[in-house]
Formats: C-alpha cells, sequence, structure tokens
C-alpha cells in the first residue's frame, strides 16, 4: 500500500479533530464519522456508476473521492444538514412506511383516473409542520410531494401550502400521521403551538 495515503487519512483524521476540546468531544466524533461517511457513500456511489475495477481506476477514484471529501472538509461543509448521519437509524423505519403511503396514493390517483366520474377535488390546503429543525421541515415538505396527488407550495415559515389532488389525499395529508412520523424522524420533538420559527 501506499504511505502516502496513509498519511493523508492521518491528517484528514486530525483535522478533522484539531482543535476541539474535550467538553466538545462528541463533536470531534460527529465529524470525524461524518467525513468517513460521506468518503464511504462516494466511494459506493463511484463504484456502482463507474463500472470499471481494474487497479489504475479505482487508485483514480480513490484519488477523486480523497480530493472531494478534504476540500468539502476544508470548507466546513459537511454538518447535520448537508450529511444528516443522525437520520439514518430511524430513517430505515420512515422509508419503508413513506414507500407504502407512495404506493396507496399511486393507487388512489390510478382509480381517480380511471374512473368515468373522475372523483377528483382539488383543494390546496395550509398545513404547519411541527418539526424543529429545517432538515425535518425539508423532509417533510418533500414527503408530501414524493407522494402521488400531492404537492407542496412553500409558504412561509413553517406553514406550507399544498395542493390536494382527492379526497382520499386530502384526508391522508389531515390526519397528521406524516407530520408525526418526520416529527419523529427529525428526533428532535414537535413545536409547541404558538411557536413561530
Amino acid at each position: 500500500p501506499n504511505n502516502s495515503s496513509h498519511i493523508w487519512f492521518a491528517k484528514l483524521f486530525f483535522s478533522a479533530t484539531r482543535g476541539v476540546t474535550n467538553s466538545l468531544g462528541n463533536r470531534r466524533i460527529t465529524n470525524l464519522l461524518r467525513v468517513l461517511s460521506l468518503g464511504a457513500t462516494l466511494a459506493a456511489v463511484w463504484l456502482l456508476l463507474s463500472g470499471h475495477y481494474v487497479p489504475l481506476m479505482l487508485a483514480l477514484g480513490a484519488g477523486s473521492i480523497a480530493a472531494v471529501v478534504w476540500i468539502t472538509h476544508r470548507m466546513d461543509a459537511i454538518d447535520q444538514e448537508t450529511h444528516p448521519i443522525h437520520l439514518a437509524g430511524k430513517a430505515l423505519s420512515y422509508f419503508p412506511w413513506l414507500l407504502l403511503e407512495i404506493v396507496k396514493a399511486n393507487i388512489d390517483v390510478a382509480k381517480a383516473i380511471i374512473n368515468p366520474n373522475m372523483p377528483i377535488d382539488a383543494k390546496i390546503l395550509r398545513v404547519d409542520g411541527s418539526q424543529q429543525t429545517d432538515i425535518g421541515l425539508v423532509t417533510y415538505a418533500n414527503s408530501i410531494t414524493l407522494t402521488p396527488g400531492t404537492v407542496t407550495i412553500w409558504d412561509e415559515g413553517t406553514r406550507l401550502d399544498v395542493h390536494a389532488l382527492t379526497p382520499a389525499a386530502t384526508d391522508s395529508l389531515l390526519s397528521g400521521e406524516m407530520d408525526r412520523r418526520v416529527t419523529k424522524l427529525d428526533g428532535v420533538g414537535a413545536r409547541k403551538a404558538g411557536d413561530v420559527k
């Protein structure tokens, strides 16, 4: 193995943890995990997309990934919003539920289109996201938009305007189940009524 790659990794490791006091020890570990996670994610994507496994191509890929991770780290752009590894465990239960909701909504929209009476009752609804973080609110808005029959229109603060195509889509949105699940995924807890971001 090339010693320069080991030296580079050691420099990256120590620069990720440099200047952090003992009271911020968890932050140092979290930063290191984010750096390693970003590198592993980029490596997996590169391997899947390249399809080349000869030594030269692997070395060029590793060099590219190392450069991207180093530049991103130097820009201080690896944080909980750009690389939210803190959500990984909870996402394992949220995303299967979301996929099931997408399938159910697809069936609902298909039935509305196939039905000769076209039971479409389009409405614009205003909903409040109870998430306390930006990433939680964006996840909620994107989850609504990913579900067929609903499209999120960002309004102000934590209020979302949502176009719902069918009565089932309206009922599903107003039930608040998705809001509760995204708040649980976010892990910070729900905003109290009257809190405005």
